[in-house]
C-alpha cells in the first residue's frame, strides 16, 4: 500500500507518488510473472477443465444407463433376474471407460503416450455404448429417437478424446510458461562495463620511468607505447621524464 507521506511525515509530491506507485506495480508484476506463479495458474485452469469434463462425461454415461438396460432386458419382466442383470451391463462398460480415461489423465499430465490397445479399448467401450443406446431407435425407424440417444454417447466420445488432448496441451503450456517466463524474468542481465579507472599524471610517469632504460630515446611515441596514454598526454610525459632523467644524470643522458 502506498503512503502519502515520507519518512519525515512530509506530504509527497505528485511525482513522488507516481514513482512510489510505479515501484509497487513493478514489484507486483514481478511476482505475477514468476515462473512458479504462472505454472500454478495454469495448473488451476487444468483442474477446472478436468472437473467440468468429468462432470459432463459422468452425466452423459448416467443418461445412457436406462437405455442400455432397456436394450439388454429385451422385454423381460420388471424385477426378474434378466431384468436385474440388464442393469449391470451399462456400469460394466462405463467403469472400464472411466478407468481408461482416468489412466489417460495421469499419462497425459506427464506426457507419456499410451499404446494402441488403450485407444482400442476406449473406442470399443464408446462404440458399444452408442450402439446399445440407439439400436431400438434404429429398429423402430425413429429419427427423433436416434438423435436423442445419439447425443449423450457421442458427446462422451468427443469429450473423452478432447480431454486427453487438452491435458497434453495444458502440460505443454505449463512447461512453456515456466521456461519462457523464467528466461525473460530471471535471466541475469548482461554485466555492465566498469568504466576504466583514470590514471593520474604521476602514475603514468611512474610507468614510463620503470620502462625506461639507458638505450631508450624518450619520445612521445615511446611513452604512448609503454603507458597507453593519450597523444596529448604523451608529449608532457616525455618532456617530464626527460627532464627528470637529465636532472639525475647531470645532463649526461644520451
Amino acid at each position: 500500500m502506498t503512503s502519502s507521506h515520507d519518512a519525515r511525515h512530509m506530504p509527497l509530491t505528485r511525482a513522488q507518488k507516481l514513482a512510489q506507485d510505479a515501484a509497487e506495480a513493478a514489484e507486483v508484476r514481478a511476482y505475477q510473472m514468476h515462473p512458479n506463479v504462472v505454472a500454478l495458474r495454469i495448473e488451476r485452469i487444468r483442474t477446472q477443465v478436468d472437473r467440468l469434463c468429468w462432470t459432463g462425461i459422468v452425466l452423459g454415461l448416467a443418461f445412457t444407463m436406462t437405455n442400455v438396460q432397456w436394450f439388454a432386458a429385451a422385454g423381460a419382466l420388471p424385477w426378474s433376474l434378466p431384468w436385474l442383470a440388464a442393469w449391470v451391463l451399462d456400469p460394466t462398460v462405463s467403469l472400464v471407460l472411466l478407468a481408461i480415461l482416468r489412466g489417460e489423465q495421469i499419462t497425459a499430465r506427464y506426457q507419456v503416450h499410451t499404446g494402441g490397445w488403450v485407444r482400442a479399448a476406449k473406442w470399443f467401450a464408446l462404440a458399444a455404448t452408442y450402439l446399445m443406446n440407439t439400436w431400438l431407435s434404429y429398429a423402430d425407424g425413429s429419427v427423433a429417437g436416434v438423435v436423442l440417444h445419439s447425443v449423450p454417447p457421442l458427446l462422451v466420445f468427443v469429450a473423452a478424446e478432447a480431454i486427453t488432448d487438452l491435458r497434453d496441451k495444458l502440460s505443454d503450456a505449463v512447461l512453456v510458461a515456466y521456461t519462457e517466463v523464467r528466461r525473460t524474468v530471471h535471466e541475469p542481465a548482461a554485466p555492465t562495463r566498469q568504466p576504466a579507472q583514470r590514471k593520474s599524471f604521476t602514475e603514468y610517469l611512474a610507468v614510463a620511468r620503470s620502462a625506461w632504460s639507458a638505450d631508450v630515446s624518450i619520445t612521445p611515441a615511446w611513452v604512448r607505447e609503454v603507458t597507453n596514454c593519450s597523444r596529448g598526454l604523451s608529449s608532457r610525459l616525455a618532456k617530464a621524464l626527460a627532464a627528470e632523467i637529465d636532472s639525475v644524470n647531470g645532463g649526461d643522458r644520451p
